[in-house]
């Protein structure tokens, strides 16, 4: 998630050679695809995964672990309009690789890094994914203190000490880089759990846009720079982050942000984020509409195991106990 702070900043930084040698130094393609360069118009709209994992430093090759963190993001330059949906990590979702088991969506990353989540999210919601920007979380509060802290508005007051989430009181804050990574990850103290630390970390990539847009921040860009080393893979070149900034300016200001909302239930004994094929239909036809696309009637894994559950009595009007069969 962090690194699509580069995307809507690289323009700050367009003159500095050392900028791009820094930000080349993180592409890496996916599999089967063209350079991206090619395909960078700001007469279309595109889109983008964020993947933000807890795996420690990545380098130039994944460190697997499960992602943190899944966020479809579509930019229309003739909307002006940036659309941002968050994906619960415990989806329900059948995995796009090796054996294309069922599992949380999640997962994919382990499964088969970058790509395997990209591939994942376009099954789910048959949304064709240009770009993806897998970011390491931890250097979340890095590029927050290198663009001067961030402000948000904290829903509710908390404090989860033992897990680290931080003390916080509603209202109005700024946050430095640790305080900012407490405010974006905890999630057990809050009343709607997942969905809950979705908007903070919702809330966090808008402050840090806004942060990055303001000129007085451009002579941090040497720190910038240095909190993305290591944190960031993605398979976008610095002239590709120019070309985007340049040509989606307008869009990138302005915000669209939603959730992917489910049930819970069970599979077996393991706990899952059940999405109904109403939800999924709705935030394929909403992204496919912002890429310019004509809408499709979703016929996935995911709609083919609802039909089942639904003909045997599941009810996506409840979240109370119910169980999730795998037919």
């Amino acid at each position: 998630m962090i690194a699509f702070v580069f995307v809507i900043g690289a323009y700050g930084f367009r003159m500095y050679s050392d900028a791009r040698s820094s930000v080349n130094k993180s592409y890496v393609q996916l599999q089967g695809k063209k350079s991206a360069s090619k395909k960078v118009k700001a007469t279309k709209p595109i889109s983008l995964l964020l993947i933000g994992t807890d795996t420690g430093s990545l380098g130039r090759t994944n460190k697997l672990g499960n992602a943190d963190t899944l966020m479809v993001v579509t930019i229309n330059p003739k909307t002006n309009t940036t659309t941002m949906v968050s994906i619960p990590r415990d989806t329900f979702a059948q995995i796009q690789g090796g054996a294309y088991h069922y599992a949380k969506i999640n997962s994919a990353f382990l499964v088969g890094a970058s790509d395997c989540a990209v591939k994942t999210v376009q099954k789910l919601l048959n949304v064709p994914i240009d770009y993806y920007v897998t970011v390491n979380m931890g250097g979340l509060s890095q590029i927050v203190d290198a663009v001067g802290g961030v402000d948000v508005d904290v829903p509710f007051s908390w404090s989860d000490t033992y897990h680290d989430g931080g003390t916080f009181t509603k209202g109005p804050a700024h946050l430095n880089g640790k305080r900012a990574l407490q405010f974006a990850r905890m999630r057990y103290k809050d009343p709607d759990g997942d969905y809950g630390r979705q908007q903070r970390q919702q809330q966090v990539i808008s402050a840090i846009v806004k942060s990055v847009l303001s000129t007085k921040n451009l002579t941090n860009y040497r720190s910038v720079l240095n909190s993305l080393n290591g944190n960031l893979l993605m398979n976008l070149t610095f002239d590709d982050l120019v070309n985007i900034a340049n040509g989606y300016r307008g869009a990138i200001k302005n915000f669209n942000k939603s959730q992917l909302k489910e049930v819970g239930a069970y599979v077996g004994k393991a706990s899952y984020q059940i999405p109904s094929t109403s939800q999924l239909q709705s935030v394929s036809d909403e992204l496919r509409t912002q890429l310019g696309l004509q809408t499709e009637t979703l016929n996935n894994a995911n709609v083919k195991e609802n039909e089942q559950n639904v003909a045997n009595g599941f009810d996506f009007g409840s979240d109370v106990n119910q169980n999730y069969h795998i037919y």
